[in-house]
């Protein structure tokens, strides 16, 4: 008896992106990438994995780093680890090749993190992103924002509020931990036993827990609001403002931290309304003006924001917005004779700049016409014995019922096909 072969599946927490869905995500990252260079925001690539060093720069006692990087030695026996955010491989391209300022880059790619799945959320998931680097201008900041913003509109999403906040400069954000820490210390017994650690050794990180007895000691703790240094405050209110000048309603969170440890100043995020709580993260970022400079470059002020495709398109049904684009099939070419029209024509479509197909394997002429219907074709182009001793093809309009069927010479249809498409002579 045979041994039944082993079959395969995608491995846990990735996905298949198949076509029909894959068409709306290209969409979506084309659309992205449009708003950022209206913004002034060019495309960067960096390498899928890196120096692990360079990711271990976002905070040693996160979970990212701690638990959920995909670390791995190369055949040279260098420590690699597969990306898990984007800010810190873009400063770190930012060190290497020292451009002009303000850089002002976007980003899209898959981004990997070993945690566990569930909606929204993969192990192997995409972001698109976007970094300014190089000034320590407020008004960058609302730059920024407004991008997030004119993202999340054009995606069709109405649902959404955002939160502002501000983790001051890095004195301000000493001294609010410091405080933060105490007063965690002393509420110890009251904090989620999976958040005493992190309470004790993160403070911060604890409010972002999602635990309900951590956040009802939290809800009680004090605010960093409370500990902003002069000019920090000066840069806040200058972002505030700015907001309300472009009418980007905001509210104000004091306890909206983020969840690495490079943050200063301006922090938010896009929430979906219309998501539940735990995944109703769309987009988030702020400022990390202390980066660059632990990646070995000089003291250079950052700010930028990640969006997850896969978390944009659940909140787009969530809403209803966002379909997927029509079909990019034009034409559909019906060949019952040997299939050497169809291979023919296919090809003098194509090079005319229409987007044509055909069936294949000599299928029956009921069989090539539910295929041509199915592609979403505006035009059929049939070619039988007839029409093939004659140099003719018959045109059959597939979206119009009352169009019926015209013959035309074998020597006009490139232009008469185009003519109907309304494309340029």
């Amino acid at each position: 008896m045979s041994k039944k072969a082993n079959t395969f599946q995608t491995p846990i927490g990735t996905k298949d992106l198949l076509p029909g869905e894959s068409a709306r995500w290209n969409e979506a990252t084309r659309q992205l990438g449009r708003i950022a260079e209206r913004f002034g925001f060019s495309l960067i690539d960096t390498p899928i994995f890196e120096d692990v060093g360079v990711f271990s720069r976002i905070g040693e006692g996160t979970d990212v780093v701690g638990k959920e990087m995909y670390e791995f030695l190369d055949r040279g026996d260098r420590a690699m680890a597969l990306r898990p955010e984007g800010t810190a491989a873009i400063c770190r391209a930012f060190v290497q090749h020292r451009p002009l300022t303000p850089w002002k880059v976007y980003y899209t790619g898959p981004y990997f993190r070993y945690e566990a799945p569930q909606a929204g959320r993969f192990r192997q998931f995409h972001q698109y992103g976007v970094e300014a680097i190089g000034s320590d201008d407020p008004d960058i900041d609302v730059e920024v924002i407004a991008l997030a913003w004119s993202v999340l509109q054009g995606a069709g999403l109405r649902e959404t509020q955002l939160l502002l906040n501000s983790m001051g400069d890095p004195e301000t954000k000493s001294r609010y931990q410091e405080s933060l820490g105490e007063f965690l210390l002393n509420r110890l017994e009251e904090i989620d036993p999976a958040d005493r650690e992190k309470a004790k050794t993160h403070p911060l990180r604890a409010l972002d827990s999602k635990r309900e007895a951590t956040q009802a000691v939290v809800s009680e703790a004090p605010l960093i609001t409370e500990y902003l240094s002069t000019d920090a405050e000066r840069h806040f209110d200058r972002v505030a403002s700015g907001l309300k000048a472009l009418n980007i309603p905001f509210a104000l969170e004091p306890k909206l931290v983020r969840g690495l440890d490079y943050y200063t100043h301006t922090t938010f995020e896009f929430q979906s309304l219309a998501l539940e709580n735990a995944q109703n993260t769309v987009c988030g970022g702020g400022r990390y003006n202390g980066l660059v400079e632990q990646l070995g470059g000089p003291a250079t002020p950052g700010i930028g924001f990640a969006l997850g495709i896969e978390r944009l398109l659940l909140a787009c049904d969530a809403e209803g917005s966002f379909p997927s684009p029509p079909t990019t099939t034009e034409v559909w070419v019906i060949d019952v004779t040997d299939g050497s029209s169809a291979r023919d024509l296919t090809n003098s479509l194509r090079e005319a700049g229409v987007a044509a197909d055909r069936s294949f394997d000599q299928r029956s002429m009921r069989s090539q016409m539910r295929s041509a219907d199915r592609s979403g074709a505006a035009i059929a182009l049939i070619v039988g014995e007839q029409e093939l001793n004659e140099s003719v093809v018959t045109l059959r309009k597939l979206r119009d019922d009352e169009a019926g069927q015209i013959s035309i010479p074998r020597s006009d249809v490139v232009n008469e096909v185009r003519l109907i498409l309304g494309l340029e002579s």
